[in-house]
């Protein structure tokens, strides 16, 4: 499955908006940013609601936040499909996965580059999506990191081994060449797709990749 980003369009965004959503895309990919926790600052709820007005897509909202229980609580409202927080945001993640299940959207956590994918043991039956950084979360553009196809194997291992529902995903520098790298169960993909003139192209060409 494809969740489109369109964190690098920088022209005539909700008329993009628009086109991805009448792409056979399955989901649509929300980098929410605060200036904090990652360098860069995107759009507030008010502006996303705006943006998505009239968007049929489920949503797929990744939260690259500090204060991720104000940002829970202003995003359900848009009744995603999935809300992911960052592991490394929280010294509490249970209260955060509990917080997110109470909304009724499914919970998913990410992880940067850096960070060892074992911590997320403890949590792994709770889960219904992982989310594995590819690059450094807060920018689109970058180059895929061969680090995350590990982590990547690594969850397909315990995801088997106990009989886990979560799905796995990734974010970060996939496009043709890199989409047959790892195996997962939904590829974020921004740039890729967003600085081509035909959308739809692209997409089809991501989804027939052969594995």
């Amino acid at each position: 499955m494809i969740s489109a980003s369109f964190l690098s369009i920088k022209e005539n965004l909700k008329e993009n908006i628009k086109r991805l959503d009448k792409t056979n895309i399955d989901y649509l990919h929300l980098d929410i940013m605060d200036g904090l926790f990652v360098p860069n600052k995107t759009w507030d709820v008010n502006e996303i609601k705006e943006l998505l007005n009239g968007v049929r897509k489920p949503l797929d909202v990744h939260l690259m936040v500090n204060d991720i229980s104000k940002y829970i609580d202003d995003y359900k409202a848009l009744d995603p499909e999935y809300i992911t927080f960052h592991y490394e945001a929280t010294s509490a993640p249970l209260e955060v996965i509990k917080k997110i299940k109470k909304t009724g959207s499914k919970v998913g956590i990410s992880l940067k580059p850096d960070t060892k994918i074992e911590v997320l043991e403890p949590y792994l039956d709770l889960l219904d999506l992982v989310l594995v950084m590819s690059v450094e979360p807060g920018m689109g553009g970058q180059t895929f990191l061969n680090s995350s196809i590990y982590k990547v194997d690594y969850l397909k291992e315990q995801k088997l081994k106990n009989n886990y529902q979560y799905m796995i995903s990734i974010d970060g520098g996939i496009n043709e060449e890199t989409i047959s790298l790892v195996n997962c169960d939904i590829y974020v993909v921004g740039s890729a797709i967003t600085k081509q003139d035909n959308y739809e192209e692209v997409i089809n060409k991501l989804k027939n990749y052969e594995k």
